[in-house]
């Protein structure tokens, strides 16, 4: 069943942003309070980090911030993060043409492998490499774990856009005479620009929060100085100061995004293409292009592979005390179900408000909210410690903060779900419920959530699956004497147990499979036509 979006109904059906709301005056005055509620509470760790910084006062905050090691950290970050950066844009743009514009052999295949390496936790990849080879260390260690481990956020975009959008483009530059090299950088190149920019963003965000991978690593970044300020010396108000240095590149990062993004001369038709490209013949360099995708798969995917495996089989002894692995599962999926609950659930009346209410406050709401993704972890986590030491003690190393963190840090995923659910529901079929004298709340229940259940299902599992493999938040975060998945696996690797950590690592990426599966699913959906079809058998 199709529904017609609100820009294509006609203009007498179409109701004014007036009209909208008439016999809608309890729910339009509620929504809003509840959705700024959700947007300032899952906002407030950037003013948590904020106060506690000011704590220190500005001439200890300059000390600090004057101090040689505070210019090591920001050159070890800044030069990972445009290594890692520039390596994830051309791997993730070059299987994404490969595997979309070419005859490519077995390219459903090679799709999904290549996507599985965001099943694998980036500290996990870490601890992979490591135990078989000690010697990948520093920048260039964390340069090849971090790119195999991020390279598909920048490969999944570009490969959906690739896929969707119209070949006219290309056509009329290869009949002006322009070489295919030519019409690679002047028009496909812009035309994947956009999604290029975005998953830059993701992994420049990935590598400013990661801790557990550069802590194995041996490679200090700001996130691995905030956790050691904070662990070690207990010091809250250096640890802040050093969250806001962390906070203020991650903002320059999503500003720098955006302006490329906005950038002029992108030359693109989305959509349902009229014209699909005709895969491009590689002739010769077909073997070599198959080699060079088992390569990147065999790196990102068969090295973590064959070290969990390894270590499964081999094991190895710990005087670390034992501990349950179905009992720490257990736990683990109450803590990011109990999350997945409270994010999707929160994510409703934000969503609802910025569908129906198409202004500039309600844009204001949904940018508020996805500003937190430019929150590493580590400050999510402080801020949270920070509010619960200061406001809410009881609460102090407790489930609910724990609950509450991993909301704070995952709402972003849940709305984007929502949202995009929410797209698709005309407006018209609140307004005939409403007409009919159906109270709000039971609009609400009756009609608007039936119809936006797979975006509901897919925030759940997002977020739950997500949380599931969290470190960093939930060694600062979780209950005394508890422990996670993530957690124990932490435990034994850092006692250099690599066999006992490995059936724990095992289990954080079997859970993580299915929302690889669902992410590529849902990214790259559509059917090619016929032609396109039989080229990737």
């Amino acid at each position: 069943m199709t529904t017609a979006s609100p820009s294509s109904a006609p203009v007498a059906a179409r109701p004014s942003h007036s009209s909208r709301w008439v016999g809608w005056r309890p729910g339009a005055s509620a929504l809003p309070l509840v959705a700024w509620l959700v947007a300032l509470v899952v906002a407030c760790p950037l003013v948590f980090v904020a106060l506690e910084a000011g704590q220190s006062g500005w001439g200890s905050a300059r000390a600090l911030l004057g101090r040689p090691l505070v210019l090591t950290l920001l050159a070890h970050t800044a030069e990972l993060t445009a290594v890692v950066t520039s390596a994830s844009l051309v791997l993730g743009f070059g299987a994404a043409w490969l595997l979309e514009r070419t005859d490519l052999p077995l390219r459903r295949t090679f799709t999904v492998l290549a996507a599985m390496p965001l099943a694998i936790p980036e500290f996990v990849h870490g601890y992979c490499w490591v135990s078989l080879m000690p010697s990948v260390q520093g920048l260039w260690g964390a340069a090849l774990v971090m790119t195999s481990s991020l390279y598909p956020l920048v490969f999944l975009p570009v490969a959906a856009v690739l896929r969707r959008c119209d070949a006219s483009a290309e056509e009329v530059a290869r009949s002006l005479g322009h070489g295919r090299l030519s019409v690679l950088w002047r028009v496909t190149l812009p035309q994947c620009r956009p999604a290029l920019a975005g998953g830059a963003l993701l992994v420049s965000l990935y590598l400013l929060g990661e801790y557990g991978a550069f802590a194995m690593l041996r490679y200090t970044t700001f996130a691995t100085a905030i956790f050691t300020e904070f662990e070690t010396a207990f010091d809250m108000a250096s640890a802040s100061v050093l969250a806001l240095v962390l906070i203020a590149l991650a903002l320059l990062v999503v500003l720098l995004q955006a302006w490329v993004a906005r950038q002029p001369g992108r030359v693109v038709r989305e959509g349902t293409p009229s014209r699909p490209a005709a895969p491009v013949p590689l002739g010769r360099a077909k073997p070599f292009a198959v080699l060079g995708i088992v390569a990147l798969i065999g790196t990102a995917v068969g090295v973590p592979v064959y070290a969990l495996a390894y270590w499964l089989i081999k094991g190895s002894s710990t005087t670390l005390p034992p501990a349950s692995i179905w009992s720490l599962t257990a736990t683990t999926l109450g803590y990011a179900i109990s999350a997945a609950a409270v994010a999707t659930a929160a994510a409703i009346p934000v969503a609802l408000y910025a569908w129906r209410r198409e202004t500039r406050l309600a844009r204001a709401v949904e940018q508020t909210v996805f500003l937190t993704r430019a929150l590493p972890g580590i400050a999510v986590a402080l801020a949270v410690v920070f509010f619960a030491i200061r406001y809410a003690q009881p609460l102090y190393q407790q489930a609910p903060l724990l609950v509450g963190g991993y909301v704070a840090l995952f709402f972003p995923l849940a709305l984007t779900a929502v949202r995009s659910s929410l797209a698709q529901v005309p407006h018209s079929v609140e307004e005939v419920a409403r007409s009919l004298g159906t109270r709000p709340l039971v609009v609400l229940a009756r009609v608007t959530v039936p119809l936006i259940l797979p975006g509901l299902g897919a925030a759940f599992a997002m977020v739950g699956l997500t949380a599931s493999t969290e470190l960093t938040a939930t060694l600062l975060l979780r209950p005394t004497g508890t422990d996670t998945l993530a957690t124990q696996f932490w435990t034994y690797t850092t006692g250099l147990a690599w066999g006992a950590a490995a059936p724990y690592a095992a289990v954080m990426t079997a859970l993580s499979v299915p929302a690889v599966l669902l992410l590529t699913r849902r990214t790259l959906g559509g059917s090619r036509t016929h032609t396109t079809r039989e080229a990737g058998r």
